[in-house]
């Protein structure tokens, strides 16, 4: 059997580059139009164009989230916009309206098309539906159990591809459909503009006392029961490929490029069976995320899915190798760390690579003791087997850190 894809998000030519080095097989971004994240995390036609070609150049592949629900005026663009992300060279969009999937289909016939997990495709009649309309992949909805897949494959076209998610944020709402932030805000989540107001914390008034604020708490003096816990299925691919998924996603577009590639390493490394589970499991508790959960891969969830308020990561993320020479290695700053650490590199061929710190100096050869001002360029000496590239990290004292990488 074919080994499955792995697919890595991008926010940034930084995550981009990230996802290529680290081993994807394909990146999904947003693009101008209908891209349901912050505008800051879509790509220009021009940057698009610059990425799927440096994609391409890795004999790897480009796929654009158009996966908004379409308002009436917003039907005409898209079929300019269809024909833009094709000469662009996006190899696919991903879209969950079923008027803008009909739309892009027609106006560009070229342009394959995934159906989002927005779409909540959970049964093979729908997936055969999208099929007919012209799909060539259907990503599952969150809500289906390993067997509901195998289930549903083993009832459509042999051609007709399908794509779950298995690593990243999760939500309480149905296939992600929630209103919270509309309510609250006017700002609507399934149009890209999602506050995330589950993750605050919330008390109990009672209307006649209006300034007497009585605390939900449920362990540890926090709350968060609107909050769900993140998707971490490194223990379940090949229950998932087996069912007859062929991509395995992972979410994150408004992540840094060392959420891109320490997810991206750990689940290549897991598709090629070559280095320990365990070891891949502790490389996922590096990134920061809220406490792990298998989703509804086996079943319901479990009654305590919210994620206790925490965010949890074992490491943060201290610079980008950017040279080596002469055993010296030339250092982007990102995070604090001073003489006298060790840090830990991130290579695609070495995880956890010990990186012993005994002098920093900056460009020009002055000694520093405290690296503390963020993008300064260092200098440190180089452990064997860095490479330029590779992301330096520190251990944490407190697994939850205070800095969200």
């Amino acid at each position: 059997m074919q080994k499955p894809e792995l697919l890595a998000p991008v926010g940034s030519m930084a995550a981009l580059d990230a996802a290529l080095r680290y081993g994807a097989d394909a990146v999904y971004l947003g693009g101008d139009l209908l891209q349901l994240r912050a505008k800051s995390a879509g790509f220009s036609l021009d940057a698009l164009a610059e990425a799927a070609k440096k994609v391409h150049a890795c004999g790897k592949r480009l796929y654009v989230t158009v996966n908004a629900f379409a308002r009436n005026t917003e039907l005409d663009p898209l079929k300019a916009y269809a024909n833009q992300l094709y000469d662009a060279g996006a190899d696919a969009a991903i879209v969950s309206d079923l008027g803008a999937l009909v739309t892009m289909r027609k106006a560009c016939p070229s342009l394959e098309l995934h159906v989002s997990t927005q779409a909540n495709c959970q049964n093979y009649a729908a997936a055969e539906t999208y099929y007919t309309l012209g799909a060539k992949r259907i990503v599952l909805a969150r809500e289906l159990t390993v067997q509901e897949i195998r289930e549903l494959r083993a009832h459509i076209p042999q051609d007709l591809e399908l794509e779950a998610f298995v690593h990243g944020a999760m939500c309480m709402a149905y296939s992600g459909r929630c209103i919270i932030s509309s309510a609250l805000l006017g700002r609507s989540a399934n149009r890209g503009d999602c506050a995330q107001p589950c993750r605050w914390k919330y008390h109990l008034v009672e209307e006649t006392r209006p300034n007497q604020f009585f605390p939900v708490i449920e362990e540890d003096n926090v709350t968060a029961i609107l909050s769900s816990r993140d998707l971490n299925c490194i223990d379940l691919l090949d229950e998932l490929a087996d069912a007859g998924v062929c991509s395995f996603k992972i979410e994150g577009r408004m992540k840094t490029e060392y959420y891109v590639a320490v997810a991206t390493n750990a689940y290549r490394h897991a598709i090629d069976r070559d280095l320990p589970i365990d070891l891949l499991r502790k490389e996922l508790d590096t990134i920061s995320h809220r406490p792990y959960t298998t989703g509804f891969y086996h079943g319901e969830l479990p009654h305590d899915h919210s994620n206790r308020g925490a965010y949890e990561q074992t490491h943060t993320f201290c610079g980008v190798v950017l040279s080596v020479e002469n055993g010296v290695a030339t250092v982007e700053q990102r995070n604090r760390f001073v003489q006298g650490d060790t840090l830990e590199a991130v290579s695609p061929a070495a995880v956890g690579l010990a990186v012993p710190v005994p002098w920093i100096t900056d460009a020009s050869g002055e000694p520093v003791t405290v690296a503390n001002r963020v993008r300064q360029i260092l200098k440190i000496p180089a452990a064997d087997g860095l490479t330029a590239g590779d992301l330096l990290r520190r251990k944490n004292d407190d697994c939850r850190s205070a800095v969200n990488t």
